[in-house]
């Protein structure tokens, strides 16, 4: 088991993120954006430069937190972009010795019914990409987010019946403010929202990386808070306790969304905030693994002494 995160939450020079990273005691993070653009969309020389920094720093990155086919894109749209953006990635992850590709199954279609959107369109280019990366000896995993497969754990399940070798990444936050498709809507024809329990609970066998996010979901303003981890409606701890309960010992990635929200360009915060926040979700973070982790091991204990 280890930790890292999305470091565009603590910082948006590579410096700065590498700094937060290292405050925590991390060698590890998630990259998405370096100076606001995503890391498969930098210039040869920016990431030359990222490569020379990370390496310098004893800084390697899990995962990249692509742009590939997510909530920015419709399924009614070339598949192109998204196919630009895997060719690009591919050598990257390679130079920088990473494995883990995140990438998302298009938006939903506004005003449609979940079955009205282009389910097997979707499935297809899913299949192209997975392909595309399986190819190169790397794995894609998708996360549950306003797209296709974050309707609900049934289209999850849906997916990965219709996609051969695509595996999860679990984003604990993100059930608490999206809708579940899989129910009947209201009086005002509005969806309930998601368990991220229930969601857990139903994909954790295809679960290969955790995305640690927390929220609240207020349904009289229609507004999500972003809260630190264990104090909104994400599961948190059931879920990681369940997780460690289980053997994972794969990474659990910080997305605070707190001081800054990456895919909000009207919530901003001057860098210092942004990194004491992001240390701060890190470190909180970290103590409740350590107590779950405590609380196990007296559970053993006093199983082993019953007997």
């Amino acid at each position: 088991m280890y930790y890292t995160g999305f470091a565009d939450e603590a910082a948006h020079s590579l410096t700065g993120q590498i700094a937060a990273t290292q405050e925590l005691g991390w060698t590890r993070i998630e990259s998405r954006k370096i100076d606001g653009i995503n890391i498969h969309d930098l210039s040869e020389v920016a990431f030359d430069n990222v490569e020379r920094q990370l390496q310098q720093a004893g800084i390697t990155v899990t995962c990249f937190g692509s742009a590939i086919a997510n909530w920015g894109k419709s399924i009614e749209s070339p598949d192109a972009p998204s196919l630009a953006e895997a060719k690009r990635a591919i050598p990257r992850m390679k130079r920088l010795g990473t494995s883990f590709i995140r990438i998302m199954s298009y938006a939903v279609l506004p005003g449609r019914g979940p079955d009205q959107q282009l389910a097997e369109e979707r499935f297809r280019r899913l299949r192209d990409l997975t392909a595309l990366f399986r190819d190169a000896g790397l794995q894609v995993l998708h996360e549950n987010c306003n797209n296709y497969g974050g309707m609900g754990w049934q289209y999850t399940l849906r997916m990965l019946e219709n996609v051969p070798g695509l595996r999860l990444v679990f984003d604990t936050g993100n059930p608490v403010q999206d809708d579940d498709f899989s129910k009947a809507t209201n009086a005002l024809g509005h969806y309930p929202k998601q368990s991220s329990w229930e969601f857990y609970q139903q994909v954790k066998a295809h679960i290969a990386y955790v995305h640690i996010k927390d929220a609240r979901f207020d349904p009289a303003t229609g507004t999500t808070t972003h809260t630190f981890p264990g104090e909104g409606a994400g599961d948190v701890r059931r879920i990681v306790a369940d997780l460690l309960g289980n053997g994972y010992d794969g990474g659990f990635s910080i997305e605070p969304h707190l001081a800054v929200v990456h895919h909000d360009p009207s919530i901003t915060a001057p860098e210092a905030i942004m990194r004491a926040n992001y240390v701060e979700y890190g470190r909180r973070f970290m103590a409740m693994v350590a107590e779950l982790q405590a609380e196990r091991a007296v559970a053993r204990r006093g199983q082993g002494s019953a007997r």
